[in-house]
């Protein structure tokens, strides 16, 4: 790292990264301020290159939202929906199997799988839900369900702990949590932005238990609404704490808010200077995370390839179909090819490799040279 790049008042937080020390939420909120982006890239593409080297990584997944029915009202959310509610649906499960066999045929390693509190869904039938996927193929990964989810199936449905409920799900077919729901950990902006919600302490227990048995899970952070930027670090921080005390977290995702419902959209979205400082900063403070990803589906593909300067060294995944972002306004694609992944890591200089939901390695393709934008048809062949 060439020091003379960065400007006198960050040098004292480059010497803390040359040498991997931790930096403290003053030097991360230094860091939000500093309006240097390109020496913010580098500071976090050293963090990057010491954890990941040149690679980075992709999956080969499937997203199913398998019901938008809700009994909370998140202010932020145009996702949630009530029965009666001309925007609400419920997948049955036949319905969910027939779309992962479809995808298994094309080489996918995880079925993510989220959706709003449903208020009559019972415990067989997300039991079924579990088994059912499971049996197509036990070495699929099923991804499923958020922090507030668990929650609900725990006292609502299953009327049982924390722990029990995830017990109960794991030996069902359940893999991996997923990190939806953590939005902002600050009471207060959980209190204008979703309420009734779960506070973050119990975000963070429902992740420490998961992992306290063994398991893995992602964590989140929505920001570009009502948060200050001291809000984000103590947000960093809550998730830094939780990985020192478990080490469960397997990477960090971070997303703009989509300023779509009625009640926040006087907000204006997150810049793309913004997401780039928002993705460099988190890369630098979370020091005993070993990924970070740039969720195309909200700030677009050819962002999420520049972020790659900035920290990032994980484009997350074929996706092939994404219902809350794009409900919320989003005009990303809902899906991308392995072959269009591949191309925009290898343009940026970096050398693409496959990932299971663990961020483990599954080995290096040579990508498709013979089409510009591979059909998942013609990807297979390329295999």
């Amino acid at each position: 790292m060439n020091l003379s790049l960065i400007p006198e008042e960050l040098r004292p937080i480059a010497e803390k990264v040359r040498a991997a020390e931790r930096i403290t939420e003053a030097d991360a909120l230094q860091l939000y301020r500093c309006k240097d982006l390109n020496a913010l890239g580098i500071l976090a593409t050293a963090v990057r290159e010491r954890k990941n080297g040149n690679y980075a990584t992709y999956i080969l997944n499937r997203y199913i939202n398998y019901s938008n029915v809700c009994i909370l009202s998140c202010q932020f959310c145009a996702f949630a929906a009530r029965k009666r509610d001309a925007h609400a649906f419920e997948l049955a499960i036949d319905e969910i199997t027939a779309a992962v066999q479809d995808a298994l045929v094309l080489g996918i390693t995880e079925v993510h799988m989220v959706g709003g509190l449903h208020p009559t869904l019972k415990k067989d039938w997300y039991l079924k839900l579990l088994q059912s996927v499971r049996a197509l193929d036990p070495d699929l990964i099923i991804k499923a369900f958020t922090a507030i989810e668990i929650r609900h199936l725990a006292h609502r449905i299953l009327k049982t702990s924390i722990a029990d409920t995830l017990a109960t799900l794991r030996d069902a077919g359940l893999g991996a949590l997923t990190g939806g729901g953590a939005e902002i950990f600050d009471a207060e902006v959980r209190d204008e932005l979703c309420r009734g919600k779960e506070s973050a302490e119990e975000w963070l227990e429902v992740h420490r238990i998961w992992h306290g048995m063994g398991g893995r899970s992602t964590a989140t952070m929505l920001y570009g609404h009502v948060e200050t930027l001291a809000h984000r670090v103590d947000h960093l921080r809550q998730l830094r704490d939780l990985q020192d005390e478990t080490g469960g977290f397997t990477g960090f995702v971070p997303f703009a808010f989509e300023p779509q419902t009625e009640i926040l959209a006087h907000v204006k979205r997150a810049s793309a200077v913004e997401q780039l400082r928002n993705l460099a900063v988190s890369r630098i403070y979370l020091d005993n995370f070993d990924h970070l990803t740039a969720y195309w589906v909200s700030m677009s593909l050819p962002l999420a390839q520049i972020a790659l300067s900035y920290g990032v060294d994980d484009l997350h995944g074929t996706i092939m179909e994404e219902k809350i972002f794009h409900m919320a306004g989003a005009k990303t694609p809902q899906e991308q090819t392995v072959t269009t992944l591949e191309h925009v890591i290898i343009e940026a200089g970096r050398v693409p490799v496959q990932r299971d939901s663990f961020y483990r390695h599954l080995g290096f393709r040579e990508p498709c040279r013979s089409l510009p934008r591979a059909t998942p048809q013609a990807e297979l062949a390329c295999v």
